[in-house]
């Protein structure tokens, strides 16, 4: 199954405050904040343990918008166009997204450097009453990333065991991460991730989106590594909790052979193309547990997706079918 990464990476300053009925949103549509469950893994400090005190948890139905990729109409706000609005496919008044998945830097091509995290886009978000989920990715190695040194050091200071085969021919300037702990892989990934989502605190963010946590699907033939499900299951709950510990939300992306062992511990799905595939099933464990699925198709047109995702309680949207991923074409189904 292809899944889209950024190509590019991804600050602006915040313009003006939107109210609550100007995007669209009943009181019971808005995003709401609960206690967040408790985290025993490591040791927090008093910050985090503060931080941890809520989180916020999006309702079921949030409309959203997936944009990793920077316009440079919208320079002021980072490349994200925060005040998009557009009509379903049901029709009728144009619609807003109350959560925008988006990546944590800024593109290089809007911020001119790999290394601007996206505080002004998040900031113009929440003045619009809307929600900012942090984009990662957790399981494969970018080279276009500020900290891709790090990643090369310690794969060849220990024994070539840490990236593996391209991702994907859209994508091979990425590689797959062996996420087995033989060498310390997994510990050294979450080390890694660590300060990563220290910068989606930094930035404001709200949740935070892992990549590529489904290594054990793909294979040895594709990944370069032998991964067994047991082991995503333990380095994805690590991701999870490290998201809680620092006071965000999580997305589960994809993954969808493990949904029953990770829903209790995820926040919502993110999901590419299930209808496409015709996997969209596994998903509804989400929304009987309360928590939404926020959903993307490329190649499939909203006429013949929408209508199942608004019977699943999916918030699933239409992007463009060449896999990128700006602001628009942007169709959400409801």
């Amino acid at each position: 199954m292809v899944l889209l990464r950024s190509i590019y990476t991804r600050l602006a300053t915040v313009t003006a405050l939107l109210p609550v009925a100007a995007l669209g949103l009943t009181a019971s549509a808005e995003a709401t904040t609960t206690a967040a469950p408790s985290i025993t893994s490591g040791t927090r400090s008093g910050s985090e343990a503060s931080a941890s005190a809520a989180i916020w948890r999006p309702p079921v139905q949030s409309r959203w918008q997936y944009q990793l990729q920077g316009n440079k109409a919208f320079a002021a706000t980072g490349g994200i166009n925060v005040d998009i609005c557009e009509v379903p496919q049901t029709g009728g008044a144009c619609v807003r997204p109350t959560v925008f998945d988006i990546d944590l830097y800024v593109d290089a091509e809007i911020a001119g450097n790999n290394t601007t995290i996206n505080t002004a886009a998040v900031n113009a978000i929440h003045a619009r009453g809307a929600k900012a989920i942090c984009y990662i990715d957790a399981g494969s190695i970018e080279e276009f990333r500020p900290d891709y040194q790090r990643f090369v050091d310690w794969h060849k200071s220990h024994g070539n065991s840490l990236l593996g085969k391209p991702f994907s021919e859209e994508f091979p300037n990425e590689r797959w991460a062996n996420i087995n702990n033989d060498k310390g892989q997994r510990d050294f990934l979450l080390k890694m991730m660590e300060p990563r989502v220290d910068k989606c605190v930094q930035a404001g963010f709200d949740g935070v989106e892992f990549d590529v946590v489904h290594a054990h699907e793909e294979g040895e033939e594709v990944t370069g590594w032998d991964i067994s499900p047991q082991t995503q299951l333990v380095y994805n709950k690590a991701l999870a909790a490290l998201a809680h510990r620092k006071g965000l939300s999580v997305a589960l992306k994809n993954d969808l052979s493990q949904i029953e062992d990770l829903v209790s511990v995820f926040d919502y799905a993110v999901n590419e193309e299930c209808f496409q595939y015709k996997e969209c099933g596994e998903l509804s464990a989400f929304v009987r547990a309360g928590k939404p699925v926020f959903q993307v198709e490329y190649k499939t047109s909203p006429g013949s997706f929408c209508a199942k995702a608004r019977q699943l309680k999916f918030n699933s949207v239409k992007k463009a079918s060449d896999y990128s991923l700006y602001d628009k074409p942007y169709k959400p189904c409801k």
